[in-house]
This record gives structure tokens, sequence and C-alpha cells, in this order.
């Protein structure tokens, strides 16, 4: 599948230099901009921090409230493409490459939930205590 997605994507000259120069420690950020802007409609608020640690490398993506569906695709498919071909160029650099998508301030989770990530490991860990 992947030999499939980079014969169609190595079409654009874009990616052709990514996949070519993949020992530049940033084309992992360049590749997921590229691919995240060509499927937004507000390419001028995508955003995307990268992180290395001793896990390896954090790519946290930000995008506008409107355009997190194009991103996260039905049931989670896009996104976990994005990670599949993430992991790929990682592999190639030997790095783990993970994506983190930050969900846009004013919206709200699927299950309809109020309570952060952050709230719910500290009332987690004042549970144990």
């Amino acid at each position: 599948m992947f030999i499939f997605c980079y014969n169609v994507l190595s079409r654009h000259t874009a990616l052709t230099d990514i996949f070519e120069n993949m020992q530049d420690k940033d084309n992992d950020k360049a590749f997921l901009e590229f691919i995240v802007s060509s499927l937004v409609d507000n390419k001028d608020d995508v955003k995307i921090d990268r992180v290395v640690d001793e896990m390896g490398v954090l790519l946290t993506l930000t995008v506008n409230r409107d355009d997190m569906g194009k991103v996260i695709g039905r049931q989670g498919n896009t996104a976990k493409a994005i990670r599949t071909l993430l992991r790929v160029i990682g592999m190639k650099n030997n790095a783990r490459v993970n994506l983190k998508i930050n969900e846009p301030a004013g919206s709200e989770m699927a299950g309809g939930a109020s309570v952060s990530v952050d709230d719910a490991i500290a009332d987690l860990k004042s549970d144990l205590e």
C-alpha cells in the first residue's frame, strides 16, 4: 500500500523533494504540512509544532475548527493514514514519529464530553492519593 501511495504522491514535485531528501530533520514536518494543507480550506490556520525527545518525534497539528473533520476523516481513517505515512518516514530516519491533533478551541468532542484529557488525568491522580 505504501508503494502505491508513494507512486501517487511522488508525482507532485514538492513531495518528490521531500522523499528524495529524507535525511533532513524537518522533512516529516514538511510532509505533514503539505498533506494537511492539501486537505483543508483554511491553509493559513495550519500550525505544526515539532518536538524531539527520548521517545522520538512528536508532531502537534492545529487546524481551523471548520477543517477538523477533513483532517480526521470518517471514523478517523484520514488521520490513521497520515499517521501511518509519518511512521514510514520515521522508519527511514530511524526515528519514531507520532502525530497529535489538537482539538480547536470552542469545539466539542463527538461524545459531548466537557472534560479535557489533562483534567481527567488530574482527577485520576487525585483519586489514587
